[in-house]
């Protein structure tokens, strides 16, 4: 077996987070065009008690850049912008019309409660991800679908939320998760949700409707509910799932938006959104470890866990033919 860096051991800070930067240092040793994108206050602290900064997070998505973009390029961005750091809620953004500089692309695409058109960004290179991180987005959420295919995502996503259930449940939950979409062939793709959670994505072929892949998330997730029901649930209602881990399928909706793979996310801790191997899937997980702090010395030691992503793109219809 290859060795693989346990979070325990994933805790050699990035150089470029070691500190706070100044305006100065963000431009001087920035790798991206300082011509197109001002850095302003990099100094404001966004996480107080590990006394983080903003600048913090964009020497990140310098960083990470790479790892970022395959995950939000032509994909229109429900920007969640923590101006303040993680004291606050924040706020979403999604209308840019006449707010952002005329280089960063957009496009309008009408809402769907409202019969009006919404013009979303797009993140198309580092420049604009680091645009975005300086307006205060600690967390990029990308659509599931592209431009020139909207209508038609190409990856479907299995929300395991734990809801106060155990560290163990959750894993156990994964794991059955995954036995079932290997024994349809399936790839299947871990990470961290960045909170309290698990990702788990399946790439697809972008010719099928939201409501399709929707529709195959629940057949999946009442599979493993059918399995695990004392420590699952598909109920909607918190109360009425309390201590059980909620099988979220109808996060694949139009529109509706997770933190992409590398992600960081406005929590305490400054956690990541952050692939896992499946063999680091243990009931000695923790979360917790998977930071600002760790994930580009991981990354370096492990190597990028999802860079096959869109290669395994499966046809969904070869799988519900399995199914029938």
């Amino acid at each position: 077996m290859a060795n693989t860096l346990t979070p325990e051991k994933a805790t050699t800070k990035s150089k470029k987070v070691e500190k706070a930067i100044t305006a100065k240092e963000a431009t001087s040793s920035a790798g991206f065009d300082t011509e197109k994108v001002e850095i302003t206050n990099p100094d404001k602290v966004f996480w107080p008690k590990e006394k983080i900064t903003k600048g913090d997070v964009i020497a990140y998505y310098d960083e990470m850049a790479d790892y970022v973009l395959p995950f939000v390029i032509n994909r229109p961005q429900s920007m969640r912008r923590n101006p303040d750091g993680i004291k606050n809620e924040g706020f979403f953004q999604k209308d840019v019309e006449g707010k952002v500089p005329k280089w960063i692309k957009t496009r309008k695409i009408k809402s769907a409660s409202k019969d009006e058109s919404i013009e979303y960004l797009l993140c198309q290179d580092k420049e604009t991800l680091i645009y975005m991180a300086n307006l205060g987005c600690i967390e990029i959420n990308p659509w599931s679908s592209r431009v020139g295919s909207i209508n038609n995502p190409d990856y479907i996503v299995f929300d395991l939320d734990p809801n106060e259930a155990s560290m163990k449940d959750l894993v156990t939950t994964a794991i059955i998760l995954k036995e079932i979409l290997d024994s349809l062939g399936i790839k299947a793709y871990l990470k961290t949700s960045g909170g309290k959670g698990l990702h788990v994505f399946i790439p697809i072929q972008p010719k099928y409707t939201y409501t399709q892949s929707r529709d195959f998330s629940h057949i999946i997730s009442q599979a493993v509910n059918k399995q695990l029901p004392k420590i699952t649930s598909l109920e909607r209602s918190p109360s009425k799932r309390k201590g059980k881990v909620y099988l979220d399928f109808l996060q694949n909706g139009k529109g509706k938006t997770m933190a992409c793979a590398y992600s960081l996310r406005p929590r305490e801790g400054a956690t990541a959104s952050t692939p896992l191997e499946w063999n680091e899937l243990t009931n000695k997980l923790n979360l917790k470890h998977y930071t600002i702090k760790t994930l580009p010395q991981r990354i370096k030691e492990k190597g990028d866990l999802w860079k096959d992503f869109f290669k395994d793109a499966m046809d969904l219809k070869a799988v519900l033919d399995k199914l029938k």
